[in-house]
C-alpha cells in the first residue's frame, strides 16, 4: 500500500509543477509612456532657453510647444494598453488544470488495470527464482563452463558438468567433459559408464569401438556395473548374438535390487529381443549346420527388411556385424555401402559408419 501512496504522490507533484503556473492571474500590463513625456519635457526645456536668448520669438516658441504636445498625443494615442486577464478566462484556464490533474492518474490507472497485473502479489528475490529455475540452472551452468574456461584441469569440475550435458543431450560434449574428468580426477565406474553411453548416444546408439573399449575398461573396475553390462548386451545384439544378448539382460535383471530405477528399460528390452528371435535353446539344440543355417536366415531377413527401406542406423550396424561375424565379407560390404547411402543426410551416422567400417577391416566399401 505504500508505494501506491508514494507513486499517487510523485504523479501529484509532477502534474502539479506543469500546472500551477496556468491556475494564476496574469498580472495587469501598464503602457510604458514615461519614455514619450520625458522627451516632451526635455523639448519644452530646449523651447524656454532659445526663448530666453532672444534666439526664437514668443510666436515661434507657443508654436513649437504646440507642435510637442501634438507629438506627445500621437505616441501616447499609438501605444495600446493591455488589459489583466478577464475572470471567466481565469476560471477557464483553472477548470482545465484541474481536469488534466485528476485525468491523467486515472487514465495511468486505467490502463494498468487493463494490461497489468493489479492482483499478482509481491515476491521477494527468492520466491522469484524459486518460481523460474531454469533462470537459476542456466545462470549456474554458465558459471561453471566459465571456471572450467579458466581452469581446463579441473577433474571435479568436469565431472559435474558431464551429467549436465547428458541430460541436456549435448552428447558429445558430454563424451568429452566425462574424458576429461577420467584424465585429471581419475578413472571410476560411473564415468567410464557415463563416457561410454554419451559414446553410443552420439554415435546414434550404435555401440562403436571407442566405446566398447571404455565399456571393457568400466567393467574392469567393476563387473557389477549395470549400465555397462546393459551397454555390453547391447552390443552383442548389435553384432547379432542375440541369443548372447538375452541372456546378458536376465542376468543382469537377476542381480538388480529390487528397487532399480532402470530395470523396467532393461526387462522392455529383453522383451522385445525375445519377440523378435526365436527361442535361444531351439537354436542351440540344433545340429551346427543347421543351427548356422537359421542364424543364417535371421541375418537374411534382417538384410531383406532393410532392403525394402529405412532402417535406423542402430539395425544396419547390427546387420553389418553379423554379416561379418559370418565371414560374409562382401555382403558386409554392400551392406555398408547401401547405409552409408540411406543414411547420407546424417553427420552422426556417417561417422559412426565409419568407424564400424575401420573396425571390421572393411575400407574396400568405400572405394
Amino acid at each position: 500500500m505504500l508505494i501506491w501512496i508514494i507513486f499517487a504522490a510523485m504523479t501529484g507533484a509532477a502534474v502539479m509543477a506543469v500546472l500551477w503556473p496556468l491556475g494564476r492571474r496574469a498580472p495587469a500590463l501598464s503602457a510604458d509612456t514615461a519614455g514619450a513625456t520625458a522627451l516632451y519635457r526635455a523639448q519644452l526645456a530646449e523651447i524656454d532657453r532659445d526663448l530666453g536668448r532672444k534666439l526664437i520669438g514668443a510666436v515661434e516658441a507657443e508654436a513649437a510647444k504646440a507642435e510637442a504636445a501634438r507629438r506627445l498625443l500621437r505616441e501616447t494615442a499609438s501605444e495600446t494598453v493591455p488589459a489583466g486577464e478577464s475572470e471567466p478566462a481565469l476560471r477557464r484556464r483553472r477548470a482545465a488544470s484541474a481536469i488534466a490533474l485528476s485525468c491523467v492518474p486515472l487514465l495511468a490507472l486505467l490502463v494498468y488495470g487493463a494490461y497489468g497485473s493489479p492482483t499478482l502479489p509481491d515476491q521477494p528475490l527468492a520466491a522469484r527464482m524459486q518460481g523460474n529455475p531454469a533462470q537459476d540452472f542456466e545462470l549456474a551452468l554458465a558459471r561453471i563452463e566459465a571456471h572450467l574456461a579458466a581452469n581446463p584441469t579441473d577433474g571435479k569440475g568436469w565431472n559435474v558438468l558431464a551429467p549436465v550435458y547428458l541430460r541436456q543431450g549435448r552428447f558429445e560434449d558430454a563424451a568429452k567433459a566425462f574424458a576429461n574428468a577420467v584424465r585429471y580426477d581419475g578413472a571410476t565406474t560411473e564415468r567410464l559408464g557415463g563416457q561410454a553411453e554419451a559414446q553410443i548416444l552420439a554415435a546414434g546408439g550404435v555401440v562403436t569401438a571407442a566405446a566398447r573399449e571404455t565399456l571393457a575398461e568400466a567393467l574392469k573396475l567393476d563387473p557389477a556395473n549395470p549400465r555397462a553390462r546393459f551397454f555390453m548386451a547391447i552390443a552383442q545384439e548389435q553384432d547379432g548374438q542375440v541369443p548372447a544378448a538375452i541372456a546378458s539382460l536376465k542376468a543382469l535383471l537377476a542381480d538388480a535390487p529390487a528397487d532399480a530405477p532402470w530395470t523396467a528399460t532393461v526387462r522392455a528390452r529383453l522383451e522385445g529381443l525375445e519377440r523378435s528371435s526365436p527361442p535361444s535353446d531351439a537354436i542351440a539344440s540344433l545340429p551346427e549346420a543347421e543351427r548356422m543355417g537359421a542364424i543364417r536366415g535371421m541375418v537374411d531377413g534382417l538384410a531383406a527388411r532393410l532392403a525394402e527401406g529405412g532402417g535406423s542406423l542402430a539395425d544396419w550396424s547390427r546387420l553389418i556385424r553379423s554379416q561379418a561375424v559370418l565371414g560374409d565379407r562382401a555382403a558386409a560390404q554392400r551392406s555398408l555401402s547401401t547405409a552409408r547411402q540411406r543414411l547420407s543426410s546424417d553427420q552422426s551416422a556417417s561417422s559412426a559408419l565409419d568407424g564400424l567400417r575401420s573396425e571390421l577391416g572393411l575400407q574396400e566399401a568405400s572405394r
